[in-house]
């Protein structure tokens, strides 16, 4: 069976190549705007494809299948006129200037979640690129940029792509895109972006090309899925693999997030993700490319290497060190956050192993949960303080800078920061955005009205939510004004000097002591020191790399008699004050005089970080 290299329209030569795959269609053709229709040839399995001399950059064009109607490019690359317009062949002729660019270092990595339509007021790729340079000095070295493939409405998330080849077009042009990255590439920024692989969203048209791209024999919460082992699963599999591929070669990206992976079922012998895994790396020649997967069962097996069984990801997104850490900074433990308690000894046992479910059983789900990764590398794990999901799983979408007190707020992002897991910054986080992050959807008519219905219903699992009260004032999803309150103030970067400063100072701090590197020799532990109060202690072969970090989230503590080894210094050292998160650079309160000879006291929502002297 013959098969096209790429999907959709490629410009090659003096033509354009225009290819589809439609199982179970007699006949199909490309309807150019401007030009006519023309055949496209079968060429076994249910390929077709036609080259069309004098066809190039910006031409307008449809397909058709078995005379039927008009329908866009399952891989179009631009979309102006919207999901169910027409599409557009786009060429790959930018000026790249990153010839020197080697590709992101999983070890040491900072990432930062953005969504280009609400990061600026103008939401776009060329108003984001603006403020890379602000997150080059953050010390932000990885932007994970949330799905971009054309969706139906006039704004959204974007993890109900239909289209996956095309930028979504209210971004910008697929060029404004490739400059972002440039710009990246030139600032020392990698970027990657979410990918969704798992279900396909409202308005698709992948049953009118052919009834095998979807399927519903696994249960998934969001409908069927896409199939990667049933009959025509080859060519699913090589329109999807073909998609991540082409972010890589074409875009320049460094790398995906994969959306849902437990969503993503397949029973092949080589499942999707390995698959999709090895194929990107090879696209990536010299460049080093890092994958990262949101995987809510938390299976090792995702990172474990392909020659072990596994599939062969850099790192896997850790729910739990959040919701210990929520719970722990608001006192509220509803819904999905009842398995936790926020206590010490989850915030020590989530930064020694990065997950807290690593197999036993959850309350919430009646079942166990997870597993194992007792030695699994902190590396392998990214944590976070805020993301999109769980910013905006509330009834309002408030922020920790809004949820919490300044100082605690101060106190968590240094645990947060100084781990040894890979941070995730949520867009605004570094200077603690107060605006919301609120769930979007622009839709019309019924399909705005059942979405708003499925979103209070979701979020009735919340107890406060379910108040009739609060239900009356949820923002609706289709509402442009849920969307544009969503957008980042920039003028609060400035007004919030002092959050900017913890982040830039922390970042700079795990970024040029080796005691906080992945990379280096280090190893960690940790102990509850009171019932709010935790340490941390980073050993390195050298006594004088020892770090203690100690973390307290209640009253103020008598550190007078702990008897806890983890708080000695090494032979021949004492520990001395390196940092406070309540500095008056941050606006904090001022750190209290300490000698650890004496008794001294750890203020109450107080992080502070003891290096040795001789």
């Amino acid at each position: 069976m013959s098969r096209p290299t790429q999907f959709g329209a490629v410009i090659v030569g003096d033509g354009t190549r225009f290819s589809l795959w439609a199982s179970g269609s007699k006949t199909a053709a490309v309807e150019i705007e401007g030009h006519g229709s023309f055949p496209l040839e079968p060429i076994g399995g249910g390929y077709f494809e036609a080259h069309l001399r004098g066809v190039g950059k910006g031409a307008l064009y449809w397909f058709r299948l078995d005379d039927g109607p008009r329908l866009p490019d399952l891989a179009s690359r631009y979309q102006p006129k919207g999901s169910d317009g027409p599409s557009v062949v786009v060429a790959k002729d930018f000026a790249w200037t990153d010839e020197n660019w080697r590709g992101v270092e999983p070890r040491d990595a900072v990432l930062y979640e953005l969504h280009i339509g609400t990061f600026t007021p103008e939401g776009t790729w060329l108003a984001a690129k603006a403020k890379l340079r602000e997150l080059r000095d953050i010390g932000v070295s990885v932007v994970q940029v949330m799905p971009v493939g054309t969706f139906k409405g006039h704004f959204g998330w974007g993890y109900d792509t239909i289209l996956p080849y095309a930028p979504f077009a209210p971004y910008g042009l697929p060029e404004d895109m490739r400059a972002f990255v440039d710009k990246a590439h030139a600032l020392g920024i990698g970027v990657i972006l979410d990918v969704v692989y798992n279900h396909a969203g409202l308005g698709d048209y992948y049953g009118s090309y052919s009834a095998q791209y979807l399927t519903d024999r696994y249960e998934t919460e969001w409908g069927a899925t896409f199939n990667y082992d049933g009959e025509g699963a080859d060519a699913v599999r090589h329109f999807i693999i073909g998609n991540a591929v082409y972010w890589i070669e074409d875009f320049h990206l460094d790398g995906l997030r994969i959306d849902a992976a437990q969503a993503m079922h397949d029973a092949s012998d080589e499942h999707i993700i390995a698959e999709l895994t090895r194929a990107v790396r090879a696209a990536a020649g010299k460049r080093k490319v890092y994958v990262v997967v949101e995987n809510q069962p938390q299976e090792r097996k995702m990172i474990e290497p392909p020659e072990h069984g596994g599939y062969g990801v850099d790192s896997m997104v850790s729910d739990d060190f959040q919701h210990a850490v929520r719970v722990a900074a608001t006192g509220h433990n509803d819904f999905y956050y009842r398995d936790y308690l926020g206590t010490p000894q989850e915030l020590v046992s989530a930064l020694k192993y990065g997950f807290l479910y690593q197999g036993q059983r959850s309350d919430m789900r009646n079942k166990a949960y997870g597993t194992y990764n007792l030695d699994t590398p902190p590396e392998h794990f990214v944590h976070f303080l805020e993301n999109h999901d769980q910013v905006a799983n509330s009834a309002r979408g408030f922020r920790l800078s809004t949820l919490a007190t300044p100082a605690r707020l101060r106190a968590v992002t240094a645990l947060f920061l100084l781990g040894p897991q890979t941070p995730c910054l949520f867009q605004g986080q570094e200077f603690g955005a107060t605006n919301p992050f609120l769930y979007f959807r622009g839709l019309e008519d019924e399909e705005a009205r059942a979405v708003a219905a499925g979103r209070r219903a979701s979020l009735t699992n919340f107890p406060s939510v379910a108040d009739p009260a609060m239900q009356a004032r949820l923002p609706d999803p289709s509402d442009g004004t849920t969307f544009e309150n969503s957008k980042l103030d920039w003028s609060e970067s400035e007004r919030h000097s002092g959050i900017r400063a913890l982040y830039r100072d922390l970042l700079a701090m795990r970024r040029e002591d080796a005691s906080f590197s992945q990379s280096s020799e280090r190893r960690i532990d940790g102990a509850v020191i009171g019932d709010a109060a935790l340490l941390m202690r980073y050993f390195t072969p050298d006594p004088a790399g020892h770090r203690l970090l100690l973390l307290n989230l209640g009253r103020d503590l008598p550190i007078g008699a702990v008897a806890e080894p983890l708080l000695a210094p090494a032979d021949g050292h004492r520990w001395t004050l390196a940092w406070s998160s309540e500095h008056p650079d941050y606006d904090g309160a001022g750190q209290r005089p300490m000698d650890p000879k004496e008794f001294w006291i750890l203020p109450s929502d107080c992080a502070i970080v003891l290096k040795p002297e001789s």
